[in-house]
């Protein structure tokens, strides 16, 4: 089986030349510099971050990326309100460990299993919370910071991919993420079914595709 850190997008070696557009990596940034960037923008979504041991990733989400980020997100609401599952929905919540070295700001992520442990918390650190149960990670650009190894470290049990207009499901085993066709956090959904549902949102008219997905999702309710 094929793992993420095999599939993924290689990051920029340091001395080479950062990507133009939405998408900026940078090394040998310190973790107080880090920190000073998030509280900088911490009442804005207008870029992102990411930080593995010195190196940094800031991106400017465009439509290109937010397009199937949304849907996704969407998708993930309109199954489990059918599916009577509680989730917690925190977006691109910024998760930091200090002591790893590592912080991300998802795509969009979900407590779904471990909801209960989280429910009553308006800060969560993952040091001694449960990270989210599903981080949705769209990469639509080239280069970028692999952020599987962050994800590994902090313990997210569950990645869906957007690449290459598929979705891919990567499971963590053994602190590394392996490519698998379905979902433990979410079954019966597989990468097949969520490729075909992004798919048909770009050419479907949007209450077309809801009322898709809801029927799918009443067909599948377990």
């Amino acid at each position: 089986m094929q793992t993420a850190q095999e599939s993924a997008l290689p990051m920029t070696q340091p001395g080479s030349q950062p990507e133009t557009g939405n998408r900026l990596i940078l090394h040998g940034v310190s973790w107080a510099t880090y920190e000073s960037l998030l509280a900088d923008f911490q009442e804005s979504n207008a870029v992102h971050f990411a930080y593995d041991r010195g190196v940094l990733e800031i991106v400017a989400p465009s439509a290109k990326h937010e397009e199937p980020n949304r849907a996704l997100s969407l998708f993930v609401d309109l199954v489990t309100g059918e599916w009577d599952i509680e989730v917690r929905r925190l977006g691109s919540t910024t998760f930091t460990r200090k002591d790893l070295s590592k912080g991300f700001e998802p795509d969009s992520c979900f407590y779904i299993q471990n909801v209960e442990r989280i429910r009553a918390k308006e800060e969560i650190d993952v040091a001694v919370d449960p990270p989210p149960d599903l981080v949705i990670e769209i990469d639509v650009t080239n280069p970028s910071l692999n952020k599987f190894p962050i994800y590994a470290a902090v313990g997210v049990p569950e990645v869906w991919g957007y690449q290459g207009g598929r979705v891919q499901i990567f499971q963590r085993v053994d602190e590394q993420y392996t490519i698998v066709e379905q979902s433990t956090v979410l079954p019966p959904l597989t990468s097949t079914i969520l490729t075909q549902f992004l798919e048909e949102n770009r050419t479907l008219r949007s209450p077309d595709w809801l009322r898709r997905v809801q029927e799918w999702a009443r067909q599948h309710k377990s």
